[in-house]
């Protein structure tokens, strides 16, 4: 099963995919995008900026095109989350952002090539007791991200070519509901 992870930072994302993988040591692992490209050299600014989330969207619709034959994957960030900061930083810069035809056509095709998108969103009381970066953005983007995945307006998931679960609780909780959302249906698209 093609797997991505989506949520906010400190969301607890990459965590879940760590006691996931300890897990399931069968599943290949893609990073998120962010760091990916900082290992093949790419300099960001200091901040997040439209420029440079545009360039983590393409790593990330990159990404899952060219794992879309593997069987079991699971993805650190999806599409959508850059999707989510693109609009609430554009709106922030006082430029709203709105992706291209030829995007969004390259953000389906990729999201086409999951069986299950996986969203965390953040927990009241939050979980994380370490000093996060931008706050506010935080929270922006998990409102926008639960706006994007709540649109039962999208093709993708209306279809059902997407099954998207939302997971929360605690650490162990969390692993437990993404092992149980793994092993259900896969979606019909891949059967």
């Amino acid at each position: 099963m093609r797997v991505a992870v989506a949520g906010s930072h400190g969301a607890g994302k990459t965590t879940l995919i760590d006691d996931f993988l300890e897990a399931h040591p069968d599943y290949a692992h893609e990073q998120e995008p962010y760091w990916a490209l900082v290992q093949q050299g790419v300099v960001f600014a200091d901040g997040p900026n439209v420029a440079d989330l545009e360039e983590q969207l393409g790593a990330s619709i990159a990404m899952m095109l060219e794992r879309r034959h593997e069987p079991r994957v699971i993805f650190d960030r999806s599409p959508l989350d850059f999707l989510a900061y693109l609009e609430v930083i554009g709106e922030q810069e006082g430029t709203p952002w709105a992706p291209t035809e030829r995007l969004l056509m390259g953000i389906e095709e990729a999201l086409g090539a999951l069986d299950l998108l996986v969203f965390l969103p953040l927990s009241e009381p939050d979980e994380i007791k370490v000093r996060i970066e931008y706050p506010r953005l935080r929270l922006a983007v998990d409102r926008e991200l639960k706006s994007i995945l709540r649109d039962d307006t999208l093709d993708l998931f209306s279809t059902g070519l997407i099954r998207v679960e939302e997971i929360g609780g605690t650490r162990k909780r969390r692993l437990s509901l993404l092992e149980k959302a793994v092993a259900g249906p896969q979606s019909p698209a891949h059967r």
